[in-house]
């Protein structure tokens, strides 16, 4: 086959169901899989050096894949018979713990592992765990990813709200606006025991609770700078006072604030208030998608930094400890949060 020669393949409607199936993650080896694509590709007029990326091959493997599957078909696809000695799992063993490693067990639990599917199998643990890695399967792990929102104005919204970070308006400053309640100052029984040579820090497994925050905090989407506030209980009226303290704090802007749905958000009290105000202007974020607002960015660092495996002796000690680390934070840290997604599209 001629280097660089864009090749289409013409597909039949049972080869493209069939090569669609096994393209399919989960749906059949990884092998398959990805030759599937590559045909697939093919089909849609991709160029060899696109075929190659999107499929992971190499252009050599692609090459072959489409040469084979010109002269048989679906049959040049699958692997041909080699001398030597067989397979010591056969590919019925492969398709059997495959399969059912993507279904839910039957005995109450959520997820199988690798000693559950021996048991059912009757096969032995180190030959589950071979086919599972052969597979890249992974049962045991959970990953969790932003489901669909069911707003009717989702994109409006969600544009209104892209729009503004991505081509603020002049002289206008955006700040996501949230809460994080129930922060809870919690003391340790017994002393920490200090990070040393060859273990983590420590500490007891019970605690003593010594009252509970909730911070308000505001970031400033442009320079990364982060306003905050803890107060006892938040409330429409704490909220609120937020608010205005916010629309003091910066007299010669037009403020644009992105915060979700919480009911507080929304009381009576805060939109008549807001709707008095010249400078500023609320977008809600659509329903289930608050991880538009990057306040969530920041809330995800200042969780890890501050309140993962905090002691604190009272709740006064933490909310010094949380308005110091903002007041850092917004001098020594702060910077923009940079769009980072580079996803590919997937076959069809």
């Amino acid at each position: 086959m001629p280097r660089g020669k864009k090749v289409v393949i013409t597909l039949t409607k049972e080869e493209r169901q069939t090569l669609t199936m096994w393209a399919a993650t989960g749906k059949i080896e990884q092998r398959y899989a990805q030759r599937a694509k590559v045909i697939l590709l093919s089909s849609e007029g991709y160029t060899l050096p696109d075929i190659r990326l999107r499929s992971g091959l190499s252009r050599q493997n692609c090459t072959r894949w489409r040469t084979r599957f010109m002269k048989d078909r679906i049959e040049g696809l699958k692997d041909r018979l080699r001398s030597g000695r067989p397979p010591v799992i056969l590919p019925e063993l492969k398709t059997r713990v495959t399969m059912l490693a993507c279904t839910k067990p039957t005995d109450g639990s959520n997820r199988w592992n690798t000693r559950t599917l021996a048991q059912a199998t009757g096969m032995g643990k180190t030959t589950v765990h071979r086919i599972l890695s052969e597979g890249k399967l992974k049962p045991h792990k959970i990953e969790y990813w932003c489901g669909k929102s069911p707003d009717p104005e989702f994109e409006e919204k969600q544009a209104a709200i892209l729009g503004l970070y991505l081509n603020p308006p002049e002289n206008a400053l955006v700040l996501c606006v949230d809460e994080k309640s129930q922060l809870q100052a919690l003391d340790r029984t017994q002393p920490e025991l200090p990070l040393c040579s060859g273990n983590p820090k420590r500490l007891t497994a019970t605690y003593k609770r010594n009252g509970t925050t909730c911070l308000l905090a505001a970031l400033s989407v442009h320079d990364g700078k982060v306003t905050g506030r803890c107060v006892d209980r938040n409330n429409h009226i704490t909220f609120l006072n937020f608010l205005k303290h916010l629309y003091r704090t910066y007299p010669r802007k037009y403020l644009h604030v992105v915060m979700d749905n919480l009911s507080l958000h929304k009381h009576k009290e805060v939109m008549d208030w807001v709707k008095r105000r010249r400078r500023l202007t609320i977008y809600y974020t659509p329903t289930y998608a608050s991880w538009l607002s990057q306040i969530e960015i920041w809330f995800n660092i200042f969780s890890k930094d501050v309140i993962r495996g905090g002691v604190w002796k009272s709740k006064k000690t933490m909310v010094d400890q949380i308005m110091y680390y903002i007041k850092h934070y917004s001098e020594h840290r702060a910077h923009p949060f940079a769009w980072t997604y580079t996803g590919k599209p997937l076959v069809a």
